[in-house]
């Protein structure tokens, strides 16, 4: 009787297991259901995780003045380059199309060239070569002999071949003039003329456009080149934040079920880095614009699973000004988690974030963790020659 009871009894706890087993594997699944818990699934959460153990060895070696300097995306000003290069210590430059006028392949790449021997680290080499109406290098008749047409405008006319084939000579371009980061492809959604963002989108729904997406940020990766979407959460039928205050009142769902299906798209792609919009969105936080918003940059890290590089738009606009009284948007920016900077106003700005830090306004790890990632980075896309 004993021994029955024994085996009865291991047998209830086998059947026990087996069923919990079987309980938990299906809630996985179920979880698997929703659009974002599935990026959370399956996305790698350490999109640079191979190269962190080099990128930490640098980070080690680095001043605070270093580390300080490779947050942040410089408008590129020729009379003050030298300067930043040798006391600032520059993640890299953006470049607009001022840059490129008077210049060839030749004089262009040689620029570079002379800034990345006298830069410590390597430098990020920004332009926003969109296509169609932003275009700053391919407008210029001594880079290419007529501009690009916009992603919408090449799909139209020969479908993903063509548009493939498009995008493999714009980075081959890019990359042959020393630029390493297209701030592109566009992933705002719009489908209505009146949109400002509507000319530089794919122009179609969230679904088509996220497949439009999931495929440019292959072709970059594909041909070597980082790409960065643009400009999370999604602008919607905004203003233009360069001059105005853009406040954003659609719903939480709304974001959910349209505007951040293709930024999960490029997560699942694996897109290097994502560019966040001034926008304010009103559902989610309405004191700060999104780029300096630590609620809106917890919705991409932890919501989406984004392990890359986040950058904000500009500091230097309108939308920003309107928000920031003490000169503090670069701060904000750093505990809001962003990991670069963009900015018109380099050295003022470096100053703030360095003061903040000796302050203790700024925790140390945050600076660390930031240019932890941005090594990682450019380890992993081939900066480091």
């Amino acid at each position: 009787m004993k021994k029955g009871f024994k085996i009865k009894g291991l047998f209830i706890v086998i059947l026990l297991v087996v069923m919990f087993v079987f309980f938990i594997s299906g809630n996985t699944k179920n979880k698997g259901n929703s659009p974002i818990d599935k990026i959370e699934d399956e996305v790698n959460l350490d999109l640079f995780g191979d190269y962190y153990p080099q990128a930490e060895r640098i980070v080690n070696e680095m001043s605070l003045e270093e580390k300080v300097g490779q947050l942040f995306l410089v408008r590129h000003d020729s009379s003050t380059v030298l300067e930043e290069l040798d006391h600032y210590y520059p993640g890299g430059y953006i470049f607009f199309a001022r840059d490129f006028e008077g210049e060839d392949k030749n004089s262009f790449r040689e620029r570079i060239n002379s800034y990345q021997k006298k830069s410590k680290v390597p430098l990020i080499v920004a332009v926003d070569e969109e296509g169609g109406s932003v275009t700053r290098v391919s407008r210029f008749s001594s880079f290419r002999t007529e501009k690009f047409l916009s992603p919408s405008a090449i799909y139209n006319e020969g479908g993903y071949e063509l548009l493939e084939k498009t995008e493999e000579e714009k980075a081959k371009l890019l990359l042959s003039l020393g630029i390493n980061l297209n701030l592109a492809p566009v992933a705002d959604v719009s489908t209505n003329p009146e949109d400002y963002i509507y000319n530089r989108s794919f122009k179609m729904d969230a679904k088509k456009t996220s497949e439009y997406i999931k495929n440019m940020v292959e072709y970059a990766n594909e041909a070597g080149i980082s790409s960065s979407l643009k400009h999370f959460p999604g602008y919607g039928n905004n203003v233009d934040t360069h001059t105005g205050v853009a406040i954003d009142m659609r719903s939480y769902e709304s974001f959910v079920d349209n505007d951040y299906l293709p930024f999960q798209s490029g997560i699942e792609a694996r897109v290097p880095t994502i560019l966040f919009s001034h926008n304010v969105i009103h559902c989610i936080d309405s004191e700060y614009p999104a780029s300096l918003s630590l609620k809106m940059h917890k919705e991409l890290r932890e919501k989406l699973g984004f392990t890359g590089i986040i950058i904000t738009d500009d500091l230097a606009m309108d939308a920003v000004k309107s928000y920031v009284e003490d000169s503090s948007a670069a701060t904000l920016a750093v505990n809001s988690l962003n990991d670069i900077i963009i900015t018109s106003d380099f050295i003022t700005m470096y100053n703030e974030v360095l003061n903040h830090v000796k302050e203790g306004k700024i925790d140390m790890e945050k600076i660390n963790m930031a240019a932890k990632r941005i090594i990682a980075w450019k380890y992993a896309y081939g900066f480091y020659s």
